[in-house]
């Protein structure tokens, strides 16, 4: 780098004069030479000595567009930048992040921005599309996903040096989006959930048990094994370390994979629950089914036992459990949001939880339980995720009952008798708090 005066010669001649070079007093007389981004010696010329010095300061310091890429790269489209995105970040994605990511790039961004350059997007035209999906109706939740992968891929052209900045900075979603995160969640209650189970066909109530009982997710319920791999019964332990996933394309159909990052642990198994499954057991034996598992990291085809399967012997993908879910969720009268998520969210959302046994009815045995007509809801226990075990994950929940008398110190152990609050985050300062977090006291 530097400032070159090309009217005159770099060296001079006799008595230190200046040499006049052959291109003196015809075009722009200073010249200053660079290299760019990609490596490239570039130069450009101007009339003045303080601009071409004010230039070359600027390019020393590194912020100047044309010191950052060439021509062609700042003339490059959103849909060619964004693929090169996409596939140089995809390696260490999972098979269902890099389906929806690029489903979300090719279907709802570069409809609208595909095709113009990426130093043409402004801030107007960013408002302007989000404007129309809300007009057109979009979901809040979805536009807010869109949003965060657009402004991911801006953000990856300001890394490499494409675009000066990016026009979502100044973008407050909050404001556009009001009203989504305040927006409550529907949680069934007792009697909702107990009539979605009653309208479950007995083959797949231990499914919804899983999601109520043990606040499992979808893909964990499906995925679950008649092993000590997931059922310890001798410990009275369900290990969350897998789920059921499907991937034709990557794996040739179903395979298992690793639970929600942050969700793999050692939960308590709820006694009712372990019956409802021993029973579920007994009725519909295990599918042996040989599956990929990459939950070690590797791809290692070994004989799964699945617990769940459909009719005619195949596990579930969850297309065909939702559409299942659908007939199940209408008939029991549940809002067309209702999901399967929803069975999770009543244990997340109830410190203490007070079932009522229908009227008449004695405790269930466990084949009332498991069948078509649910007794009562003691076993809504939230498997905390964690326990006074250091080797286990924080908890998600635990439901107090008075009627659980013969677990009642499993339970109680997880929820502060003096505000109900969750105990591995809520600290009293009194003795008596701190003798009952150790166990020495029972409420």
């Amino acid at each position: 780098m530097g400032v070159d005066d090309l009217w005159y010669l770099s060296k001079r001649g006799p008595g230190n004069k200046r040499i006049p070079s052959q291109r003196h007093g015809r075009g722009k007389r200073y010249r200053v030479r660079y290299q760019d981004a990609a490596g490239e010696r570039r130069e450009k010329l101007f009339d003045l000595k303080r601009d071409a010095d004010d230039w070359d300061l600027t390019v020393r310091t590194g912020p100047t567009d044309e010191s950052k890429v060439d021509q062609s790269e700042r003339l490059r489209t959103f849909r060619e930048y964004g693929e090169r995105w996409r596939l140089c970040r995809e390696v260490g994605w999972a098979v269902e992040t890099r389906k929806r990511v690029e489903s979300n790039l090719r279907c709802n961004l570069y409809p609208q921005f595909g095709d113009s350059a990426l130093r043409a997007i402004t801030l107007t035209d960013v408002l302007e599309w989000l404007t129309i999906r809300l007009a057109e109706g979009t979901p809040k939740t979805s536009l807010k996903l869109y949003f965060e992968l657009f402004d991911a891929v801006l953000t990856g052209a300001v890394a490499d040096k494409v675009i000066p900045d990016n026009p979502c900075d100044n973008i407050k979603m909050s404001k556009i989006l009001r009203g989504l995160s305040r927006a409550p969640k529907w949680v069934p209650t007792e009697d909702q959930v107990l009539k979605l189970i009653d309208n479950i066909p007995r083959r797949y109530k231990a499914v919804a048990w899983l999601g109520a009982g043990q606040a499992c997710r979808l893909g964990e319920a499906l995925g679950m094994e008649d092993t000590d791999r997931c059922i310890d019964r001798a410990n009275e332990e369900l290990n969350i370390v897998q789920q059921l996933r499907y991937s034709p394309k990557e794996h040739g159909g179903f395979y298992l994979g690793e639970p929600k990052a942050g969700s793999s642990g050692t939960i308590d198994l709820d006694s009712v629950v372990a019956e409802v499954l021993a029973d579920h057991v007994s009725l519909f034996p295990p599918l042996e089914i040989e599956l990929p598992d990459l939950t070690s990291g590797e791809p290692v085809h070994r004989t799964a036992q699945l617990m769940i399967s459909t009719t005619r012997g195949n596990p579930f993908t969850d297309r065909t459990w939702s559409r299942e879910w659908a007939g199940w969720r209408d008939a029991a009268g549940w809002p067309t949001h209702g999901t399967f998520h929803s069975l999770r969210q009543l244990l997340r959302d109830h410190a203490h939880y007070e079932p009522r046994r229908p009227e008449g009815r004695s405790a269930s045995p466990t084949s009332q339980v498991a069948g078509d007509h649910v007794g009562d809801l003691r076993a809504l226990v939230a498997a905390s995720r964690s326990s006074a075990r250091p080797d286990r994950q924080p908890p998600a929940g635990r439901i107090c009952t008075e009627d659980s008398r013969r677990h009642s110190m499993k339970i109680k152990a997880r929820v502060c008798p003096k505000c109900a609050r969750r105990s591995w985050r809520h600290k009293h300062p009194d003795q008596e708090a701190r003798k009952w977090r150790r166990g020495d006291l029972n409420p």
